[in-house]
């Protein structure tokens, strides 16, 4: 689909320009979920619809990130995912991340310091150096929430082949308008809530295929077994081969409104949003006399300038003491003007 017939699929009521803290659904994941929850309310179904969207979600997600559907697993939450990995790792790590990083990728570690797991933080910018012998795992966001400053992926990876350092990567503010090629890193998890335009409470995460062994299930039930449907009850415990040992067991209705959004980015292309993200940051940036960016956030000094946004219909960000804005497949020319003319520009 042309990402210009793909935009009547949006009706705001603001110039919304802030995807970085949740996206918003278009009209077939709207309907979707509407539909779901109206056959829920009057009992009309039974439950084995509802998880189809799920498997067909994981599908549609191996396939934005290049990765095999074998190797994705499903789950609710960033923290849940990345929580299992800190607590798989072996007692004296050391983790490296930046002193940045959205907690969810970050607070996981901590908690694991009673068995001498210890996290170095430093610039986002210095990650690759900063690695060395000594380090265990890097935890970082691909592009990170509060600056919009995107990883150099290149190098962090070319640093932890170098000195083996497992990468555990939150994509959340990349996936769905960055292009990402998950099996660069050995754990890569997603939350679709933002760019994926999905309800809250879907997650992703790919797990390198020959480090399955290495992380404990601790969650798993039901939906993590080989068969699900013969895992309702009893032992022994038969997980699943695949990343599925490492699912949670699906918030049906979340997941229903997330397949038709995957679907339509899958349509549109990544490359193609891509472009138009970044055309319409940097259109913004120019004006206000900023360098291009390769970023779709863009953060400025204008401190509590969100509210004043709000008063002009304007529905943007505080983060970190700055104004952030972020574009997506939805916004277009006409927002970057009402901002800008919003901001006294």
């Amino acid at each position: 689909m042309e990402l210009a017939a793909a935009q009547a699929l949006w009706e705001p009521d603001t110039v919304y320009l802030n995807t970085a803290s949740y996206g918003l659904p278009p009209r077939p994941s709207f309907e979707a979920l509407s539909a779901a929850l109206d056959d829920w309310r009057h009992g009309r179904t039974s439950w084995e619809i509802w998880g189809d969207s799920t498997e067909e979600s994981r599908g549609s997600f191996a396939g934005l990130v290049g990765a095999d559907v074998e190797d994705v697993a499903i789950g609710a939450t960033v923290s849940d995912f990345t929580g299992m990995v800190a607590s798989s790792l072996p007692d004296g790590a050391r983790v490296l991340a930046p002193d940045m990083e959205f907690t969810s990728n970050l607070f996981p570690y901590f908690t694991q310091s009673d068995r001498g797991v210890t996290v170095e933080t430093v610039p986002a910018g210095r990650l690759a150096e900063a690695m060395g012998p000594s380090t265990t795992a890097v935890a970082f966001s691909v592009v990170q929430s509060s600056s919009g400053e995107v990883a150099d992926l290149e190098a962090v990876e070319k640093a932890a082949a170098e000195h083996d350092v497992l990468t555990v990567v939150d994509a959340t503010q990349g996936c769905g308008w960055l292009p990402l090629e998950a099996s660069r890193f050995d754990f890569l998890v997603v939350h679709g809530y933002k760019w994926l335009m999905s309800p809250r409470g879907t997650a992703f995460l790919y797990v390198n295929p020959a480090l399955r062994d290495r992380i404990r299930p601790a969650s798993a039930g039901w939906y993590a077994g080989e068969d699900v449907h013969s895992s309702y009850y009893g032992p022994p415990l038969r997980l699943a081969e695949s990343a599925r040992r490492f699912d949670r067991s699906p918030a049906w209705f979340s997941w229903v409104g997330t397949k038709p959004s995957l679907e339509l980015i899958a349509s549109v292309g990544v490359e193609a949003i891509h472009e138009h993200n970044l055309r319409l940051a940097n259109l913004f940036r120019e004006e206000m006399q900023l360098e291009p960016s390769n970023s779709a956030i863009v953060s400025i000094e204008a401190e509590d300038a969100s509210t004043q946004l709000e008063r002009s219909g304007i529905q943007a960000a505080s983060r970190a003491g700055n104004l952030r804005v972020s574009f997506h497949i939805y916004n277009t020319d006409e927002d970057v003007a009402a901002l800008l003319k919003a901001l006294g520009r």
